[in-house]
């Protein structure tokens, strides 16, 4: 047991260490590449996330909230196993992106007002991306066809939730939990921390996996343009998404739709570092999630063929 500890941390010792040499060998290139992963932060996640962010963690902490939360319970309890409050979570991760479900996911945890019970497949149902990037950015943006964006979005959606309703099929619809709401004076201040806290920690996890991914491909051979384009998006889903978009087709659009269905090293980063705190293990939500980019990808093939 001891021998198997030993040799599980001298292998996560290995990445570390090897991404060190390479900043210490050029660390000009990677410092460029790390800017250009704020950049990549700064004009396409900070507008969008930042926001919601801010009004997802103040929004939690009003009473609406919990009215709200009674009049989506019986819809969510019986579709996806999840509570009114899980419900309300998954409609501000599907109207903002990632990671705000993450981070509500986890406000709810702390308040008391998901179970131990659901917490799993809640995070797994508020695990999306939001319109502003699928639609915005790669459709309208990277592929010059919004069209392509919502289909995108449809085929991401259905897969996202589809998954979660086979992870409920056999669960009881949750007990009601009346939660520890937090108020008083300040919730306003404490939600604007807590947004400039994680949209900073958002912004780090980019730069540095879009700097991880230049390292990746310095040391492979030159690759066709799809192979580049896994390897960037599996490390941050926006370089990927880029790099495919430079060859449009059903196949890229598919691609297109898995990376950003599963997130990436990246985005999964930023949700375990929220997901973690309430309890939740990484392995079992990224297996689901890498399962729900499967079926996105699948769905977004067969569709995208009907606008490429």
């Amino acid at each position: 047991m001891i021998k198997c500890k030993s040799l599980k941390s001298a292998l996560a010792a290995l990445p570390i260490a090897a991404a060190m040499v390479f900043l210490l060998v050029s660390p000009a290139k990677y410092g460029k590449s790390v800017l250009e992963g704020i950049s990549l932060w700064a004009v396409c996640v900070l507008p969008a996330a930042f926001p919601f962010l801010f009004l997802s963690a103040l929004f939690t902490r009003l009473s609406a909230y919990k009215k709200l939360s009674g009049k989506l319970s019986p819809v969510f309890s019986k579709i996806f196993k999840v509570s009114g409050a899980g419900g309300c979570a998954a409609i501000l991760s599907a109207l903002s992106g990632y990671p705000v479900g993450a981070r509500c996911v986890l406000d709810l945890y702390e308040n008391g007002m998901t179970s131990e019970d659901e917490k799993f497949r809640l995070a797994c149902l508020a695990s999306t991306t939001g319109p502003m990037f699928l639609v915005g950015t790669v459709g309208s943006g990277m592929f010059s066809s919004p069209a392509l964006g919502w289909t995108m979005l449809l085929c991401h959606f259905l897969a996202v939730w589809g998954v979660c309703l086979i992870l409920g099929l056999f669960k009881k619809p949750p007990e009601p939990r009346a939660g520890l709401l937090k108020s008083g004076g300040n919730a306003l201040y404490d939600s604007l921390y807590n947004a400039v806290i994680s949209i900073l920690c958002v912004g780090g996890a980019i730069a540095l996996f879009y700097a991880f991914s230049d390292m990746i491909l310095s040391v492979l051979p030159p690759l066709p343009l799809p192979a580049e384009g896994l390897v960037r998006g599996l490390m941050e889903m926006t370089a990927g998404c880029k790099t495919f978009s430079e060859l449009p087709s059903p196949f890229s659009a598919a691609a297109c739709c898995f990376l950003v269905t599963f997130g990436g090293l990246c985005v999964l980063v930023q949700q375990i570092a929220f997901l973690s705190r309430a309890g939740i293990k990484a392995f079992p939500f990224i297996a689901v999630k890498f399962l729900q980019g499967l079926a996105a990808g699948g769905l977004c093939f067969a569709a995208a063929h009907l606008i490429l």
